[in-house]
């Protein structure tokens, strides 16, 4: 039978800025419930190693560090539900939204932390070698292929950002893409063409990423010229799609404005959308940085910009009662 949820603030998301979100507001007394979605604890559940995360000396696991958050924000009060929004309401406060089992969540607050996913190639290999080295986050994991070979697979300016990010650790990048002419940014292509660390091949698609024989890790991919069709191989130790991302935002078009790309647009420097108590945090409004710390960061902006907003609403209640 389905359910009915009241709650001062709703958090759909449970990666790093929905959680922290909830641990704010969690310890402000407002008793969040977070509907944790589809991919509960976010993509950082499939990240594998985590060095860049502040406060640990060591190598963490992606998934180890969002249990911890799950539980953390557990701890100080707030309900986790395994659910998944399919329809909302934001015509009048209390939100009411609806899962997909039927329960209704009525909200006073709602903080959208929905994040977002890479794109990814879908051929054979990606998958499998996903943490192993295939990545799609090269300031995440860069850093592991220090003095060693890589590719990235794309050509917009996500593509030639990340190739020049990793000639930071890398002096033999190779920027993989299937046309003979890239769609990133002049200033960008300049850079990337004046930079000796990189070379490009061009009108070639990724087959297949290879394992090797014996060997737990990625060694190399398998291209399909996109002119002749001729195969060839190209030997490297990591592979990075840099094909862009979807922002979450499907549940929302029509409701709250989103910008070309699908993003859900804030008044700059706040989480404020364009409807008073719905916040937007972390990936799901964020294609600049979209890092686990900054999502984080993001979700304690919602949670305190919430906080205010509950207080000052409160405030003009009682003034004009």
């Amino acid at each position: 039978m389905a359910s009915v949820h009241h709650t001062k603030m709703l958090i759909l998301g449970s990666g790093p800025a929905g959680l922290s979100a909830a641990i704010y507001a969690a310890r402000a007394g407002m008793m969040p419930i977070v509907v944790q979605g589809l991919q509960p604890g976010g993509q950082l559940t499939i990240t594998t190693d985590v060095e860049n995360y502040p406060g640990f000396a060591e190598v963490i696991q992606g998934p180890w560090l969002m249990e911890q958050m799950t539980a953390q924000a557990t701890h100080v009060g707030t309900s986790m539900i395994w659910d998944t929004i399919v329809d909302v309401d934001l015509s009048q406060r209390p939100f009411k939204l609806t899962g997909d089992g039927g329960d209704i969540y009525m909200a006073e607050t709602l903080v959208i932390a929905t994040g977002a996913q890479a794109k990814w190639l879908g051929v054979p290999g990606e998958q499998e070698l996903g943490g192993k080295g295939v990545s799609a986050c090269a300031t995440c994991d860069g850093f592991f292929y220090r003095g060693k070979k890589v590719v990235v697979i794309g050509g917009g300016n996500t593509a030639v950002e990340e190739a020049l990010y990793l000639t930071n650790h890398s002096d033999d990048v190779t920027l993989i893409h299937r046309r003979d002419h890239l769609r990133a940014e002049k200033i960008l292509q300049d850079r990337l063409h004046a930079n000796p660390k990189i070379k490009v091949l061009w009108n070639k698609r990724v087959d297949r990423f290879v394992a090797g024989e014996g060997v737990s890790g990625l060694v190399g991919v398998d291209l399909i010229d996109t002119v002749t069709g001729e195969a060839s191989h190209e030997p490297t130790d990591g592979g990075f799609v840099a094909i862009g991302h979807s922002p979450s935002t499907e549940l929302f078009k029509g409701k709250l404005p989103l910008d070309a790309d699908g993003y859900l647009e804030v008044t700059p420097g706040t989480s404020l959308t364009s409807i008073p108590g719905v916040f937007a945090a972390g990936d799901v409004t964020d294609k600049v940085y979209r890092q686990a710390v900054t999502a984080a960061g993001m979700g304690c902006m919602a949670a305190l910009d919430a906080e205010r907003f509950l207080a000052e609403a409160e405030y003009h209640a009682l003034v004009d009662a």
